[in-house]
């Protein structure tokens, strides 16, 4: 039940649901019984079996008093009218029982179906959460059509393989459970057999099904390598067509293909021997019970007479259904059980850069951000050592060095995506912990190297994060990122749709439109990986343009890529192997003809 945690606690506010679905299974099943229970006495009186009944026998709560006092109500209905009038009776009765046991079992569903889909709501709405929470570098290590996988197919696997079985994990054992305790006041001789019997074919299931759960992790991590093949395929058509790659991403994804096939198809043979073994199981329990019972009655033991014999079977006969139904359920929980294993993964992961408890609000930028002997580790591999810098208010800063230098990774660390892993990093001389993520990340505004943006409207793609935008205001940060004159070619002007990623723009378009989204924000704090290193060269002049109307008056951090677009900075950090090896002015980097020289030379070679 450990496994299960989740979705019990999520349970926990369904009290008064799972009460009433109690409530209507225990009413179904009573009405059940009570239509079982008018057959064996009248069918043997009807057929002259037995005598009629007609001096009333002492009401009991022993089976054999119910039984008899049975046997008096229909004794006085074949004597009083005729033996069609009490089989009229009867047929009412069982009617009457059946329309009720089927009209409980229909509100048992009707209560059971908002609680399934609330927890399912729930898991995933907790889930998408957690992602959001969840710090940058945790996605380094993840794949992305796994953690898709994970959100839809396990997801879907927990609702249909768990959630769908809900029914099964409590009507179930709770058919059997009264139909046991009505077995044992028939008959708690006969019974002992169920005793011995019904333990042994419980081992039997349970042995089967016990490697359904680790068939079921391999298949969901199999379906997550899937998903990412397709989404590297997805994003990588181009290459992949242009290398004329299509046979080893074909031969990769049939091979993941066939061998997800291979895991499932193993795992159905083992499921769908649930059904039909327990049903072989109940029929060779049923078996005995027809040889001993009927042992029992022929020769007049332990008190046991023909109609109560045969109710005893009839109500046996009942068992059957509930333990075919409840070995599936615990077929398919095995499966779903991985399943939340693997979504339990992400939402068990730790959060690793979180708000103080009393973390206060930063409410504007006045002097610098100082880095102070920070050190950065990422899974204990040193990014960054003692690194020592202030960036004043209005200054720009500029990153270089070659990749995996750390340019990235210092940057990253100002609007806290990832947290130092020694040393302090301190905004107007407060350590940036001290102040709430959100009330930070406030005050910059980020443009990355490759735009991102959103399958939305162009507007609503620059009015990202900010509330209660005009649509002046809209329009004026578009025009600072010289993106006006595109946006009104288009038909619907700011209310077209860009596309996924915003496949429907030029790559010159997308990027102004993330700068324009920038602009909006208007921080006082901006953080640029150089946004025009991969555009043609009329769209980089139109970047650039946008860029430097953006960055007046603001501090800025670039990550510089073409060490062109950064001479007029007002200083430049070399960075080699995660330390600053070399830092000062454009002109004073060149006449120290160290690292920084060599880069020029190498690009202006180029």
């Amino acid at each position: 039940m450990k496994r299960f945690a989740r979705i019990l606690f999520y349970l926990k506010s369904q009290k008064q649901n799972i009460a009433l679905y109690v409530l209507f299974n225990l009413l179904s099943i009573v009405f059940s019984l009570v239509s079982l229970a008018m057959l064996p006495s009248f069918l043997l009186l009807l057929f002259g079996k037995d005598k009629l009944v007609m001096i009333r026998p002492e009401m009991g709560f022993s089976a054999a008093g119910i039984m008899d006092n049975l046997k008096y109500f229909l004794s006085q209905l074949i004597s009083n009218h005729s033996a069609v009038y009490a089989l009229g009776a009867i047929c009412v009765v069982v009617v009457v029982s059946i329309f009720f046991k089927n009209l409980f079992t229909y509100l048992s569903f009707r209560v059971l179906a908002p609680m399934r889909n609330y927890v399912m709501t729930k898991l995933r709405s907790d889930l998408y959460s957690k992602i959001l929470e969840l710090p940058i570098g945790f996605f380094t290590e993840q794949r992305k059509g796994d953690i898709i996988s994970r959100m839809s197919n396990d997801a879907n696997e927990v609702e249909w393989s768990v959630m769908s079985t809900l029914e099964g994990l409590i009507r179930n054992p709770l058919n059997i459970l009264i139909y046991l305790v009505t077995l044992v006041y028939l008959s708690p001789a006969l019974s002992l057999f169920l005793v011995v019997l019904l333990p042994v074919t419980g081992f039997i299931i349970g042995r089967v099904s016990r490697s359904l759960k680790k068939q079921s992790t391999a298949s969901q991590e199999q379906l997550g390598t899937l998903m990412s093949i397709l989404d590297e395929t997805l994003g990588g058509l181009r290459v992949i067509k242009a290398f004329n790659a299509e046979k080893i991403l074909r031969g990769k994804f049939f091979h993941t293909n066939d061998t997800l096939n291979h895991i499932r198809n193993r795992m159905n043979f083992r499921r769908d021997l649930a059904s039909p073994m327990s049903e072989f199981l109940g029929v060779l329990v049923l078996s005995c019970i027809l040889w001993f019972g009927g042992k029992l009655v022929l020769n007049h033991e332990a008190g046991l007479d023909a109609d109560s014999f045969i109710m005893y079977i009839l109500v046996f006969t009942q068992l059957i259904d509930p333990a075919k139904s409840l070995s599936t359920a615990y077929y398919n929980a095995q499966r779903g059980s991985s399943a939340i294993q693997r979504i339990e993964e992400i939402l068990q992961a730790p959060v690793t850069v979180t708000d103080k408890a009393d973390a206060a609000t930063i409410p504007s930028f006045h002097h610098s951000i100082e880095f102070k002997n920070v050190s950065f580790a990422y899974d204990d591999k040193i990014v960054l050592q003692n690194i020592n810098l202030v960036i004043e208010k209005g200054k720009t800063i500029a990153l270089v060095g070659s990749s995996g230098a750390g340019k990235s990774s210092l940057a990253d660390l100002v609007p806290r995506f990832h947290d130092v892993s020694s040393g302090e990093l301190l905004i107007d001389g407060v350590n940036i912990k001290n102040y709430s993520l959100h009330s930070v990340r406030s005050l910059m505004g980020i443009v990355t190297q490759e735009p991102i943006l959103f399958n939305d409207t162009i507007a609503n793609n620059i009015a990202l994060g900010v509330d209660n935008v005009t649509k002046a205001q809209i329009e004026d940060a578009a025009t600072v990122a010289n993106a006006i004159h595109f946006i009104k070619q288009k038909e619907e002007g700011f209310d077209s749709n860009i596309g996924d990623r915003g496949s429907k723009l030029s790559g010159g378009e997308r990027q102004r439109l993330t700068i324009a989204r920038a602009v909006l924000k208007n921080p006082p704090i901006l953080i640029l990986d150089e946004a025009t290193s991969s555009l043609d060269t009329e769209s980089e002049r139109l970047v650039q343009d946008a860029i430097n109307n953006m960055m007046q008056n603001r501090t800025s951090l670039v990550i510089a890529h073409r060490l062109s677009t950064i001479r007029h900075a007002d200083e430049i950090i070399v960075l080699q192997k995660g330390e600053i090896v070399e830092r000062g002015s454009h002109d004073e980097l060149l006449a120290h003809h160290g690292i920084y020289r060599k880069l020029v030379d190498m690009q202006e070679v180029k």
